[in-house]
């Protein structure tokens, strides 16, 4: 993640990221959908067993949650200035270099699972975090104690080993960051290991016993959308540049671009291909075998070479 590397201390520092800043009120917002069903872990850790259908990560499902959370944080300062008067404040939303994990620890809003994310006693991980830097001085809250224990199931549920230690990760093996953050060809080695994750992985969540308290948010913003969920591979990979933007409008998934959307998926069907051999998806990949973008050919070859 050059972006973080190249700002430095400002990352750990917000005065320097943020001139000023004296203090930060840390937030959290809810996601899962208003009609996630009980039992949602195992339905979700179901489809990992279905190598045809694609699996999108939860958080982004419905409404990018940049703009959600970046607008009612927006919001939550204006109210506080007509409160106390105007302030200089500065709102994020994984926008900038911003250590969001740590700030919210230190702040009290949870503590950090070994998986790294933030878990919270009564709301799991499955929350957005945000912050308002601002130049008040607001009187510190204590962070919590973990209450992670002797549980190391996140760890042994990761599928390409990123977790490599309790409480540290290394991204360049994160599903999460090959799939979206990674602009260039996913390492060969990793890609049998993806299975059918075409964009994120929740694992780690699914299997962490505090997310059967995860809440369902109140937000019709963050209800799936029709055809992320259950969707299978042939069809996603069929989507045109066009209806790709279309499709993905207000998502978080559009920002990664048609060309790394192929690539994901031409990975997933790969993986399919060899957990059993099927025309529907072998034609599928054909047809993208002459794709003007080199990194997409590249990934279809490597997904036909299952039939061989």
């Amino acid at each position: 993640m050059a972006w973080m590397a190249a700002h430095g201390l400002k990352r750990a520092r917000p005065a320097e990221l943020v001139p000023g800043t004296v203090s930060v009120i840390t937030a959290r917002m809810d996601y899962l959908g208003g009609a996630t069903p009980a039992g949602w872990q195992a339905i979700e850790l179901d489809r990992l067993k279905r190598p045809a259908e694609g699996v999108v990560s939860l958080y982004a499902r419905g409404r990018d949650y940049h703009k959600v959370m970046r607008s009612r944080l927006q919001k939550l300062a204006e109210r506080m200035a007509a409160e106390l008067g105007p302030f200089g404040h500065r709102v994020f939303t994984d926008s900038a270099p911003v250590l969001e994990g740590e700030l919210a620890a230190r702040s009290g809003l949870g503590w950090r699972g070994k998986h790294t994310l933030v878990l919270d006693r009564a709301a799991g991980s499955m929350f957005f975090l945000g912050e308002i830097y601002v130049d008040l001085v607001l009187p510190p809250t204590e962070p919590l104690d973990g209450h992670c224990g002797s549980c190391s199931a996140c760890i042994d549920a990761c599928p390409t080993q990123a977790i490599v230690a309790p409480y540290r990760l290394d991204a360049r093996r994160c599903i999460s960051y090959l799939t979206i953050e990674h602009a260039g060809p996913i390492p060969m080695l990793l890609r049998p290991l993806i299975g059918n994750r075409i964009y994120g992985c929740d694992d780690c969540q699914l299997v962490c016993p505090w997310n059967k308290f995860a809440q369902r948010s109140p937000l019709a913003d963050f209800d799936a959308r029709a055809g992320l969920a259950g969707a299978q591979l042939a069809t996603l990979f069929a989507w045109t540049e066009a209806e790709f933007l279309r499709l993905t409008e207000g998502s978080p998934i559009r920002r990664i671009g048609h060309e790394r959307w192929l690539r994901n998926i031409a990975v997933a069907l790969g993986n399919a291909l060899r957990a059993a051999p099927d025309p529907l998806l072998a034609r599928a990949l054909a047809l993208r075998a002459q794709h003007p973008g080199e990194m997409v050919r590249e990934h279809v070859a490597w997904a036909l070479e299952a039939q061989r």
